[in-house]
């Protein structure tokens, strides 16, 4: 991590742990919003007015909480309007890295190599880790936002007329609803995957994994009840963040992270709604298996040799043609 605006240690995949041997998640550390006329949003300071061009959103295809911008980006039609920029997939003894490896490309922007070489030009002290997505000004060359939840809504709503009605993915009616179904998909699902791998103790393992798999009962629950999505037919920002986790289920987190009591697979209704889910236009060119398999498996402190693994097959995607191809 940086620490002062200088990089400290070899990349680790832990830098903090509660009492019981528990994975704790870093704070994201720029808070700011893009608005349609520049005003401060809910957290931070004003002067990030809505323009084409003007930003830049750094993300790895590995990372879900990245892939949930990329998605929202795609949905809201702003392709043209924020440009962005891939890491490669494996992690280095510096974090995220800009290359050549095929599907990331070179930081062309602010050149630089690392992505915490992007957290010092905005602030040359800046302690922390250096995650993804990274929302940028190329305007005030600075971040605007690192946190994905954000950005998704600002994406949303925070572009105006630039952005695309077709999906709203926060709508008035049902934002109550959203957020109490975001307040128990994110702790026990998708940052429950990673508390779950990312365990120091046995008891903080087992904790987490049962919330893993009670989660992915209730969804599956959920969703043999009703659907196409879980607001039925609308799609929003909470089908976003349980596909992010979802997609990466059999293909990381089941063998990795050890939450193997049953593959997603196993879930009949959850494998259709994920189906579903890749059709919605926009969305399955966000998902690069390749990348999300090779940037797991190259984290040494839960796979020292490096060794990707070929399989799994997955419903509506071809990982294994994709992996011998690479």
């Amino acid at each position: 991590m940086l620490v002062n605006g200088k990089w400290t240690q070899d990349w680790q995949p832990v830098q903090k742990s509660d009492e019981k041997g528990g994975f704790v998640r870093q704070v994201s550390g720029f808070r700011n919003w893009i608005t349609p006329d520049g005003s401060a949003g809910p957290t931070g300071e004003a002067g990030f007015r809505a323009e084409a061009g003007r930003y830049h959103l750094y993300v790895a295809l590995t990372c879900p909480w990245a892939s949930r911008t990329l998605i929202a980006r795609t949905l809201k039609g702003l392709s043209d309007i924020i440009s962005v920029s891939v890491v490669e997939p494996e992690l280095t003894e510096q974090g995220w890295r800009f290359g050549d490896y095929p599907g990331a490309n070179r930081d062309t922007l602010n050149d630089a190599t690392y992505i915490h070489e992007i957290y010092t030009l905005a602030d040359p002290t800046y302690t922390g880790r250096a995650t993804v997505p990274v929302l940028w000004d190329k305007e005030r060359k600075t971040i605007v936002n690192n946190e994905s939840a954000d950005i998704v809504r600002m994406f949303n709503t925070g572009f105006g007329d630039l952005a695309s009605s077709a999906f709203d993915l926060y709508p008035q009616a049902l934002r109550a609803e959203i957020d109490a179904l975001n307040d128990s998909i994110y702790p026990r699902l998708n940052n429950g995957v990673y508390r779950a791998g990312f365990a120091t103790r046995q008891g903080a393992y087992e904790e987490a994994f049962l919330d893993v798999f009670n989660a992915l009962d209730d969804l599956e629950k959920r969703l043999a009840a009703g659907g196409p999505f879980l607001f039925g037919e609308h799609f929003t920002e909470t089908d976003i963040r349980a596909f992010v986790t979802l997609v990466r289920f059999d293909a990381a987190y089941y063998g990795l992270f050890k939450c193997n009591l049953r593959r997603l697979a196993d879930y009949p209704a959850l494998t259709a709604y994920l189906l579903r889910v890749l059709d919605v236009p926009g969305v399955r060119e966000t998902v690069n298996i390749n990348h999300i398999k090779h940037g797991y498996y190259s984290i040494r402190a839960l796979n020292p040799n490096g060794i990707v693994p070929v399989g799994p097959n997955l419903p509506g995607l071809d990982p294994v043609a994709d992996h011998l191809k690479a």
